[in-house]
């Protein structure tokens, strides 16, 4: 093989949309796909490429020095595209301890595998993948660029600008080479029904109550799965060595107004009288320290790397609705076990 590439996270939403493109972009690389398999991770994800002779899957803790160290040593592996994170605000504010393990010692461990392993860093990269939530939380106007200042207010967005920093820190220290990116709002399929947007189809779909926080008015900026998925293979093989590369959609919405136009989309995809599905809107108590508006400036991976995003959001939205519709029994997998009482537990609604 040209080169062995190390996927960590590969079984998550975005990792198995990476995972699968550069298995398939690329036949002479090895992807090895390390994932824990927590509630997120699922193998389901990636069957249609689980048997390519150049893919690999191995379950382990990144937070386990030893077995990331063993590992590295087996594979020889010329790149690190680092995914795995716990990643739901809501479970960081109702579990941080979690969120620091995996998302800072998991990525420190990593790391420290890296600079063990790689006695030579010609031809070696470790690439990082972050969000915006880092940059804290916007006003009315102005977008994040790769230069604002960090500023998380929640438990996972400190989780990640930590580990963030500790990438540039090993990069500054032990001269590993790195690049990082930090993206908006992703969406589409194969994405645990706890967000946004795929918890909205799956109740929709059952007529079950639709749980918007406040008053809807937070906004983000939202992109399409595969566009973030070949952001990544751009960045991995031609962005700059210790460069940050922000994606975002430049598609900035409301949850109430995505929610309402998941419900115009869903009411004629079932054959539903137009306004049933709104009906379902339920208003909860908002989360707290709840961000009011996240929005990116890709302009330097555009203007550098020429990538941006392919699909308008109203035709990424239909592709992934169908796909949710399409896919009935994966949705009925992932929603039967943790899902179902995390949702019950979490979204109370008011009277």
């Amino acid at each position: 093989m040209k080169k062995t590439i190390l996927v960590t996270g590969g079984a998550g939403f975005i990792g198995s949309h990476v995972v699968r493109r550069f298995v398939t972009n690329y036949p002479d690389y090895l992807i090895v796909n390390l994932d824990n398999l927590t509630y997120a991770g699922n193998l389901n994800n990636l069957k249609d490429v689980e048997a390519a002779p150049n893919y690999k899957f191995v379950k382990e803790d990144i937070c386990d020095f030893k077995s990331m160290e063993s590992l590295f040593g087996k594979y020889s592996f010329d790149g690190v595209i680092h995914l795995a994170a716990e990643s739901h605000v809501d479970r960081s504010i109702k579990n941080p301890l979690a969120f620091i393990e995996t998302n800072i010692l998991g990525t420190v461990s990593l790391l420290s595998a890296a600079k063990s392993s790689w006695k030579d860093f010609d031809g070696k990269r470790f690439y990082h993948i972050s969000t915006d939530e880092v940059y804290g939380s916007l006003g009315e106007e102005g977008f994040f660029t790769e230069t604002t200042s960090y500023d998380p207010q929640s438990p996972y967005s400190a989780s990640k600008a930590s580990s963030d920093h500790f990438v540039r820190a090993y990069s500054n220290t032990y001269g590993i080479p790195v690049v990082l990116s930090n993206c908006s709002n992703n969406y589409g399929p194969f994405q645990f029904p706890e967000k946004l947007i795929p918890l909205m189809i799956n109740n929709i779909r059952n007529n079950k109550p639709l749980p918007v926080y406040g008053k809807g008015e937070n906004v983000r900026d939202w992109l399409y799965v595969e566009d973030h998925a070949r952001a990544i293979d751009l960045i991995y093989h031609q962005g700059k060595v210790d460069e940050t590369y922000n994606i975002g959609g430049f598609n900035e919405w409301k949850n109430i107004d995505i929610v309402n136009l998941l419900c115009d989309l869903l009411d004629k995809k079932l054959n539903r009288p137009p306004g049933t599905s709104s009906k379902l809107i339920t208003y909860v108590t908002d989360r707290a320290g709840h961000d009011h508006r996240y929005a990116i400036d890709a302009s330097k991976i555009k203007n550098e790397l020429g990538w941006e995003p392919s699909l308008q959001f109203e035709e990424g939205l239909n592709k992934t609705i169908d796909w949710y519709l399409e896919n009935e029994q994966w949705l009925q997998e992932v929603t039967s076990g943790d899902y179902q009482s995390y949702y019950q537990e979490h979204y109370k609604t008011e009277a």
